[in-house]
């Protein structure tokens, strides 16, 4: 049995294309198309050396300036969350060369108080491409207001940056050889502890602990934050990891409470202050006379000059 043909379509509609697209947007799209072409071309006719890419990404890392803006650190509950920032990532990605990035904002809501965005990497020789599509809230969280709606553009802005970073630096590294992102921790990682300059250990812990110092941080809440062992002990680990604390109390991502809670007082600490508090008892000889003695002590003698 024969059945009519269908002319049903199942596929989803296609967009409204706008009416009236604009000189400049005419440009503004295909300057876009012909400048990924040419890129494309380029990095396929002068494909990357990854000999030279490894001395650029040693070079870089080697500058302290840059491995102490490698890291970062904050707590969450009762751990400490660290890893790579973004401007690692960058750097790699200029070391690693043809390699394209970025983030868009697809849409703002203002009304749901929300934007759609999106972050991309793209390795033109291999053309390899990751992107990741989120939604970003409106809001801020502190724990002690919890949720705030942000109205102002500018917090929309700084806030849909910092979000879409953070997804960047993961699109970057999706693209990068994992060997390659090691070899720069390891040579970042031992930039932060030889330190900067030729500076003796002394010299750079008692900097260490004048920077803090300005920030309202006691030397007793660093050797605390560095498992108890006093300054005179530190290490060059130590150092690091203290510039990677100052760098991200700097960009906002811990806070000075946080990492350097106030010193607790033990209970022994409690017992002795009282103890040094109570008044002690008068001595024998300055206790009143026993009832019915009529007896007083030397010091308490009537002529004797002294006071009751």
């Amino acid at each position: 049995m024969n059945y009519p043909a269908t002319t049903e379509q199942f596929a989803a509609p296609a967009a409204p294309a706008p009416a009236f697209i604009g000189q400049g947007t005419a440009v503004e799209q295909s300057r876009a198309v012909a400048e990924v072409q040419a890129a494309v071309i380029v990095a396929r006719q002068f494909p990357r050396n990854e000999a030279q890419t490894i001395a650029k990404m040693r070079t870089g890392f080697a500058q302290h300036s840059l491995a102490v803006r490698s890291f970062f650190r904050f707590r969450r509950g009762t751990s400490n969350v660290s890893g790579e920032t973004i401007q690692f990532a960058k750097e790699l990605a200029r070391c690693w060369t043809n390699i394209h990035y970025g983030v868009h904002e697809l849409r703002r809501d203002d009304a749901a108080g929300e934007s759609e965005m999106q972050a991309w990497a793209w390795d033109l020789e291999t053309n390899e491409r990751a992107s990741t599509t989120f939604i970003v809230p409106h809001t801020r969280w502190t724990k002690t207001d919890g949720g705030t709606r942000l109205e102002d553009p500018r917090d929309v802005y700084e806030n849909n940056s910092n979000n879409g970073a953070r997804r960047l630096r993961e699109m970057i590294f999706s693209v990068l050889p994992d060997w390659f992102r090691e070899q720069a921790k390891t040579i970042a990682t031992n930039t932060l502890e030889k330190g900067q300059g030729d500076k003796p250990l002394a010299q750079r812990t008692a900097d260490c602990i004048a920077h803090f110092e300005g920030l309202g941080v006691t030397v007793e809440q660093l050797e605390e934050n560095r498992s108890g062992r006093p300054s005179g002990k530190w290490t060059n680990l130590d150092l690091g990891q203290l510039s990677i604390i100052s760098e991200s109390i700097r960009r906002g991502e811990t806070t000075i409470e946080e990492e350097f809670p106030q010193q607790r007082v033990t209970a022994a600490e409690i017992t002795r202050q009282h103890a040094d508090a109570t008044p002690t008892q008068p001595t024998t000889e300055e206790q009143a006379p026993a009832e019915g003695t009529g007896q007083w002590p030397a010091a308490r003698q009537p002529g004797s000059g002294a006071t009751s």
